[in-house]
């Protein structure tokens, strides 16, 4: 197998399993008007799978799941395990409690798939590491988005349209287990905890932490939020079309800045993307309510920036980090970057109410600006020579 297969089969296999991420969210108007929720009570729907996915990072970090066991096996299991939890929530929940637990469940299942997924397809790649987790997060970005796809053209019953969302991720389990392990895998590694402390310990990968986290402060809060400002501002199939075109824009972001990140460097490229979507955040609000098609034209450029940075940090954290525990390295670094995400999600509802959209998105600012310090400090620093092949 070359590494290219590998590369397209892992990018389907995460594409359709991350399609659990938002199955919920897509229909969340559906179901708050056919269980009768507050909006706070939906808003719940998405922000107990970013406290799961925080659950799940952290006890996979902490016993060294990602470097004990077979990171595609791992990615299965955990496929199946939330397509399961995911189910059971389309057809057997119809109330809020269980279906927030359930959700909860979700988000800890899929910490099994994505941070192993960047481990696996950096076994396969040292040259161009940077286009190839670029092209895995961009098909991380397309699966998440796919929801809205699903509820615009599939159909009326929201359920349906979450069990859809179920078979996908079957099907990304199953694709994953046709993989194996690239030329530069190490073999299994013994349980050892001081591994979670390395991202505070080495500078580089603190440094490139720091760079990471001032982008999540920004990434879901847009991802989940405006899809509701869509909402508000355009009919409703168009809204969701928007909301798929949006976030899906990531992709084609992630997969150019991968490209150009192994040619000129990846601070440089991942500080560029955060001030473009850092400028977007203060520019959205001012088109909400004037012109749809300025209004669509910026958050298309919001969506392709948002996430363009996201595989740049990863690549940095398996360039500086201890060969040996990567998979826990990328794990630790999630799982502290989507518990940043919860308190973002939960701020920008109450923004609104305060301010409105015009203003609410500004707010997201100041995370990817401070991560541009950050990535430029690194830049700085000796440690750069191993980033990129020496471009930092």
């Amino acid at each position: 197998m070359s590494r290219w297969t590998a590369l397209v089969l892992l990018s389907a296999a995460v594409l359709l399993g991350m399609s659990l991420w938002f199955g919920v969210s897509a229909v969340g108007p559906q179901v708050s008007r056919e269980w009768k929720l507050t909006e706070s009570t939906t808003a719940w729907l998405t922000l107990a799978v970013q406290i799961g996915f925080v659950a799940g990072t952290l006890g996979s970090a902490l016993l060294n799941l990602p470097d004990v066991i077979r990171a595609r096996h791992l990615f299965a299991l955990c496929a199946f395990a939330g397509a399961a939890v995911n189910a059971f929530l389309a057809w057997s929940t119809h109330s809020a409690a269980p279906a927030i637990t359930l959700r909860f469940l979700t988000g800890m299942f899929l910490a099994g798939v994505y941070p192993p997924a960047m481990k696996l397809i950096a076994t396969w790649f040292r040259i161009g590491r940077g286009f190839a987790l670029g092209v895995l997060i961009g098909a991380l970005t397309l699966g998440k988005a796919s929801p809205y796809l699903i509820n615009a053209i599939g159909s009326s019953r929201w359920r349906v349209n979450v069990s859809f969302a179920s078979l996908l991720a079957i099907a990304g389990g199953l694709i994953v287990l046709l993989l194996r392990d690239g030329p530069y895998a190490l073999p299994n590694q013994p349980f050892d905890i001081t591994q979670v402390t390395s991202v505070f310990r080495n500078r580089g990968v603190r440094l490139a932490n720091f760079g990471y986290f001032g982008h999540m402060w920004e990434l879901y809060a847009m991802w989940t939020w405006a899809p509701a400002m869509f909402r508000a501002a355009l009919t409703p199939r168009l809204a969701e079309v928007a909301s798929f075109t949006v976030i899906g824009s990531g992709a084609v972001g992630c997969v150019a800045a991968g490209l150009l990140a192994d040619r000129i460097g990846r601070t440089v490229v991942a500080s560029a993307a955060m001030a473009v979507s850092g400028a977007c955040c203060i520019a959205i609000g001012f088109l909400f309510g004037r012109s749809e098609y300025a209004l669509l034209a910026i958050a298309v450029i919001w969506g392709a920036s948002v996430v363009a940075d996201s595989a740049q940090f990863s690549a940095c954290v398996t360039e500086l980090g201890d060969p040996r525990y990567i998979g826990t390295a990328l794990t630790m670094q999630t799982c502290i970057g989507f518990l940043i995400t919860t308190l973002t999600i939960r701020l920008l509802p109450l923004l609104v109410d305060a301010v409105g959209w015009s203003y609410a998105f500004a707010f997201l600012a100041p995370g990817p600006f401070l991560g541009i310090v950050a990535m430029m400090r690194l830049r700085s620093l000796p440690e750069s020579a191993k980033i990129a092949g020496g471009r930092g």
